[in-house]
């Protein structure tokens, strides 16, 4: 084993790339694009390293596409699950054991990996399975994801550097951080490939074994990510992926004793679910699990009569509507004084007037296809009874259409009542809904957006009167993890903004941060004497003379 205190390279953000006209990574782009439309994968699972295909196949079509087929990929049952989970055990000693700045390396190499010779790939495989346009794919799949890498290698460091500040005369006191006694489940989305590979390389960076699940839809990505982690020298059996129904998957993994933890972006009903689960199932375990959750959000614009108008309604198009407003930050509820709303509303009408709806292999498109015709079909409903409420306005869009693909309009409600259901519910897609109040109800209004949903994930509060800043951001300080002062409530950044919420939003575990890693390691603290006692007796013990 190499012998030295090292230091890791020091993390910086990966840069932006624009994609403009005739710039070289646009020409990268359209190249990968059209060489993902041009074949057909069939994508494996990888167990121990091995691809497993199987007989049962499902399709991948992009979301904008509906008729055309990228991939197919191998639908596993319950005995591949145990296969992962016994590859992960396998592979746990060796993996474990490795000098930590062996895997520093690794992921190190990942991160270069992606930010060079597989940036154009996983962004134009995130593009067409996902249906992100280029620059929401490129601050995802490509920049998230590589800071992701960067950072929590730097954090790692910091992590096993933290050791007691003292030790007593003739001792030594020292903390190493194990890895935890098992295997850890991770269990990722659809809607950010950059989560989908940290969810599973942040409990294999500290040492842990993982079976990896990725929603359905984000297969496609996944298969990238994973060949990524091969070539960076991920061993065999470290990370397993899967792709398996859920409650089956669930029924082998929460009953098995050598489960550790679980590392979750979903939905909120989910993981309550496996919480349950895990509750009723604890006396199972070797030891505690770990649970790591982020869920759903309904997340706030509170703008102040003092705001700028064009600073608002830029707050809320971007916020509401980039990704088709299928990321958990999405503003989705806004409250506006009256004596700001018409100015707000001209812009937001005018701004979305001029957006372009289509593909994602069009650059001009600003707005792409939602995820599945399921997610498609609920928001068309929550629409449609939209309109035909007396209460609710349709401000703007309210159209879909699913003939090519999943498109929804983006669509914004203005409602008389602040608990109407679409200021409540998440709906997870391209839907604002906004309620206007009077300027003189400020302080009662901070009542309303801290009390309408059980979710607590980002908010945002515009204005330019700092009395008013300061009284929003300590009223509103348990309804938001990451809270915005005069901007969006979305783009959290890795070594920026550590993401995370409470209340019905999850663990607030920051996924970005160091507080993340810890959840992945369990601690030992070592004593060692150096002149160890010889004899029980204290002086106290010794006879008055």
């Amino acid at each position: 084993m190499l012998k030295g205190f090292f230091n890791v390279p020091a993390p910086v953000n990966e840069p932006v790339l624009n994609y403009g006209p005739r710039s070289l990574e646009r020409v990268a782009l359209k190249a990968a694009l059209e060489a993902g439309r041009a074949q057909q994968l069939d994508i494996p699972m990888y167990i121990g390293g091995k691809e497993v295909r199987t007989g049962t196949k499902l399709e991948i079509r992009p979301p904008h596409d509906h008729k055309h087929l990228l991939a197919t990929f191998s639908e596993g049952d319950a005995s591949h699950v145990t296969a992962a989970i016994d590859a992960a055990l396998a592979a746990k000693a060796a993996w474990e054991n490795l000098a930590w700045e062996q895997r520093a390396a690794i992921f190190l190499k990942a991160a270069d990996l992606i930010a060079g010779p597989y940036r154009a790939e996983i962004n134009a495989a995130t593009m067409l399975g996902q249906s992100k346009n280029a620059y929401q794919a490129e601050i995802d799949s490509a920049c998230e994801l590589i800071d992701f890498l960067r950072f929590n290698v730097e954090y790692m460091t910091e992590i096993y550097k933290q050791q007691p500040p003292v030790s007593g005369k003739g001792v030594w006191n020292r903390v190493e951080q194990r890895p935890l006694e098992g295997f850890v489940f991770a269990l990722t989305p659809f809607n950010f490939t950059a989560i989908a590979g940290n969810l599973p390389a942040s409990a294999a960076m500290m040492g842990n074994v993982v079976v990896w699940k990725p929603a359905y839809p984000q297969i496609y990505a996944a298969n990238v990510i994973m060949k990524i982690f091969k070539e960076a020298g991920v061993p065999d059996g470290v990370i397993n992926l899967i792709y398996v129904d859920g409650p089956v998957a669930g029924e082998v993994i929460f009953n098995h004793p050598d489960f550790a933890g679980i590392h979750f972006t979903g939905s909120t009903k989910v993981f309550q679910n496996i919480w349950q689960t895990i509750g009723t199932n604890i006396h199972k375990y070797k030891t505690y699990p770990r649970i790591v959750g982020e869920t759903g959000g309904k997340d706030f614009v509170l703008a102040h009569l003092s705001a700028n108008a064009d600073v608002v309604s830029t707050a809320l198009v971007r916020g509401a509507f980039e990704y088709q407003g299928q990321k958990c930050s999405a503003a989705s509820r806004a409250y506006i004084p009256a004596s700001l709303w018409p100015a707000v509303k001209e812009n937001m009408q005018r701004d979305i007037t001029s957006f372009k709806i289509g593909p994602v292999e069009d650059f001009e498109n600003f707005i792409n296809a939602v995820i599945t015709e399921v997610s498609f079909d609920k928001l068309a409903k929550y629409i449609d009874a939209a309109k035909t409420d007396d209460g609710v306005e349709i401000v703007a869009g309210g159209n879909y259409d699913k003939t090519q693909g999943w498109f929804i309009e983006p669509t914004v409600l203005k409602v008389e009542d602040p608990y109407y259901v679409t200021m409540c519910e998440e709906l997870f897609g391209p839907v604002l809904t906004i309620f206007v109040y009077e300027d003189d109800k400020f302080d009662e209004i901070l009542d309303i957006v801290d009390k309408t949903s059980i979710y607590a994930l980002t908010g945002s509060i515009i204005s330019q009167d700092r009395y008013a800043i300061e009284k929003a951001t300590t009223r509103l300080r348990n309804a938001a993890g990451n809270f915005y002062i005069n901007d969006k409530p979305t783009g959290a950044v890795v070594g920026q903004q550590p993401f995370g919420g409470a209340r019905g939003s999850g663990t607030n575990d920051k996924a970005g941060s160091m507080i993340n890693l810890l959840r992945w390691v369990s601690p030992r603290t070592i004593k060692e004497t150096f002149d160890p006692p010889k004899d029980y007796r204290y002086p106290f013990l010794a006879k008055e003379v």
